[in-house]
């Protein structure tokens, strides 16, 4: 159990380990819920890509084209192009018969 003390001014300090249980940093959103039983829930507020977008950007960091994203990504799971081969879909079972839409895969 972790405890809080209330300021005059009606703020509360979350305690570190609960911040660190969370993943709440500075300036984070939370949401504070009263329940029935008049218990408060504290909850992160998750982030919009709006919110996030600017972290991601870092002017030492050359653009990655799309073309160049498919290519790691085909290297590093294992790209195949037949229905037959998809370890994890569906498709593997239906490849082959008639009547069915063309599997798109021009990336």
């Amino acid at each position: 159990m972790a405890l809080a003390t209330l300021t005059c001014k009606g703020q509360v300090t979350i305690p570190k380990k609960i911040r660190e249980t969370l993943h709440l940093r500075t300036g984070d959103k939370i949401e504070i819920i009263v329940t029935d039983n008049k218990e408060a829930v504290i909850r992160p507020v998750s982030r919009k890509v709006d919110d996030i977008f600017c972290k991601l950007y870092r002017s030492d960091r050359k653009p990655v084209s799309v073309e160049a994203m498919d290519e790691v990504v085909k290297s590093k799971r294992g790209y195949v192009d037949k229905p037959e081969h998809w370890r994890w879909s569906s498709a593997r079972n239906y490849a082959g018969q008639d009547n069915l839409l063309d599997v798109f895969m021009d990336w």
